[in-house]
């Protein structure tokens, strides 16, 4: 997989209580926090339209960043097979900021852990 930011994973799998698995039936890589996912990774076919061929990042988004973000980059799309109003996709062999990118996944996981038990949220600090 063309993948422009090197550090991806390692910020992903970097956030309190992260696990990652693979889903071999759907070729996803998953980042989870609390059983929850708040990002993935996968290689689309042609046959997915603009999605095609174009390695991605999905993630977990505000919504009105999310439609910002897609007006001011092109190479970021509604979540591809996922809810496309919460979750977006960048093109991983695009053209979107290390930064921007970096950002936007530990945003993604704040959505997420934000949205756990406080008791969970306390077992996964009280744990890192």
């Amino acid at each position: 997989m063309n993948n422009r930011y090197p550090k991806l994973e390692q910020i992903l799998c970097a956030q309190p209580g992260a696990t990652h698995d693979y889903k071999p039936e759907w070729g996803w890589d998953r980042y989870l926090v609390g059983g929850k996912m708040f990002a993935a990774t996968c290689l689309p076919d042609m046959k997915h339209g603009i999605y095609g061929g174009h390695p991605l990042l999905s993630i977990k988004c505000d919504p009105l960043r999310a439609q910002a973000l897609q007006e001011q980059f092109e190479d970021i799309h509604p979540g591809f097979y996922m809810d496309k109003t919460h979750w977006i996709s960048i093109f991983l062999d695009g053209s979107v900021p290390d930064d921007i990118v970096y950002d936007l996944c530990s945003s993604a996981y704040q959505l997420v852990f934000s949205k756990l038990t406080r008791r969970l949220q306390s077992q996964i600090l009280s744990q890192s």
